[in-house]
């Protein structure tokens, strides 16, 4: 079946959903800009890129009140490179998101595909740029990659995940993704969480994450601490990780045992907010890929759901170019882009529909 009846499908499904008086809401995001990518081993590259702010996406969420205070809930998102058309996430129909499950005031238990507690801590609380343009946080922390295959980890299939209400300010996740290995339960497995307090201007976050390798030999470990604080106009953030054989984001490179700063802030202007962040990587291996990235970047509002923005990264590694991710060269990218060199720029516009 093609990806066209499937989604025909959906839709129709969903059109049913909604004439039996459930609340179901199409989304979507479209985002595309000039990239201009220099430093890298092969030269420079300019090009046109979708996501580089947030990835384009399309989606479908629907929530039905079940009375007493329990409601079903569903979330079905899939990834969109407008500059080519193709479905991201590895061409995976849904592969931002996709789970099903239940609310009630003592929480929410969903089944599916979802982000991890580390992806949701850095990109909410720690992360100034929120995981977006060319500061994006995983061009030197993971989100909770494996120990083999790369990738930032920022999603576990086959996840059964239960969030907690916030109570008194204080607010939590745990997941728990099956590795779906006959007779190996700890195979390829993956177990997270976090706890969070949030309360007038200070919000505090530690998080943590623990992926299997598909035979359970060696497991992937990151563990986060960090959060934001609000004065008037200016956000400042502040965040501190520690990595034990998880891939690091956008640039894909492997770190054994390694420690990440990060810190940064932004600033309300008008229409407008500047970000800016300094990111550090303390490599404690032999291998002593000790990186840092310094970013600024700029978004404007032309309505509540359209904005411009710029913004610019550079990368200080102590490998060169040549020695490529495998060995310890990072890149700067963006949302959506693992990006190819030590430098990025780029201007772009976002529609939140």
């Amino acid at each position: 079946m093609n990806k066209s009846l499937i989604l025909f499908a959906i839709l129709s499904a969903i059109a049913s959903a909604a004439s039996a008086q459930s609340t179901v809401t199409i989304y979507g995001m479209a985002d595309v800009g000039i990239d201009r990518q220099t430093g890298g081993a092969a030269g420079s590259i300019t090009k046109v890129s979708s996501g580089i702010q947030n990835g384009s996406r399309f989606g479908f969420k629907g929530n039905e009140d079940l009375g007493g205070g329990l409601s079903a809930l569903f979330v079905l998102e899939g990834g969109i490179g407008l500059d080519t058309g193709v479905s991201q996430q590895g061409g995976l129909l849904f592969g931002r998101q996709a789970f099903v499950g239940l609310k009630s005031n003592l929480g929410a238990i969903t089944l599916g595909r979802q982000y991890t507690a580390i992806n949701n801590a850095i990109c909410s609380d720690i992360d100034p740029f929120q995981c977006s343009l060319s500061g994006h946080a995983f061009n030197m922390l993971s989100a909770g990659g494996t120990p083999t295959n790369g990738g930032n980890g920022s999603r576990t299939n086959n996840a059964i995940k239960y969030t907690s209400p916030s109570t008194v300010g204080f607010n939590g996740e745990v997941t728990y993704g099956f590795g779906e290995v006959a007779a190996h339960s700890s195979y390829a497995r993956t177990i997270g969480g976090s706890i969070g307090y949030a309360a007038g201007p200070l919000s505090v976050k530690l998080a943590h994450n623990s992926v299997n390798n598909a035979t359970a030999t060696q497991t992937a470990k990151v563990t986060l601490l960090g959060g934001k604080y609000k004065v008037g106009t200016v956000a400042v953030n502040l965040g501190y990780a520690v990595n034990k054989n998880a891939f690091v984001g956008n640039s894909n490179v492997p770190m054994a045992d390694s420690r990440q700063v990060i810190t940064g802030a932004t600033v309300s202007v008008g229409a407008g907010t500047v970000i800016v962040s300094f990111i550090k990587n303390f490599d404690r291996t032999v291998a002593d890929n000790d990186a840092s990235q310094a970013a600024i970047g700029y978004t404007h509002a032309l309505s509540k759901r359209s904005n411009l923005y710029t913004s610019y990264a550079r990368m200080s590694n102590t490998k060169p170019n040549t020695a490529g991710n495998a060995g310890g060269f990072f890149t700067v990218g963006n949302a959506s882009d693992g990006g190819s060199g030590d430098r990025s720029f780029n201007v772009g516009l976002r529609h939140i529909f």
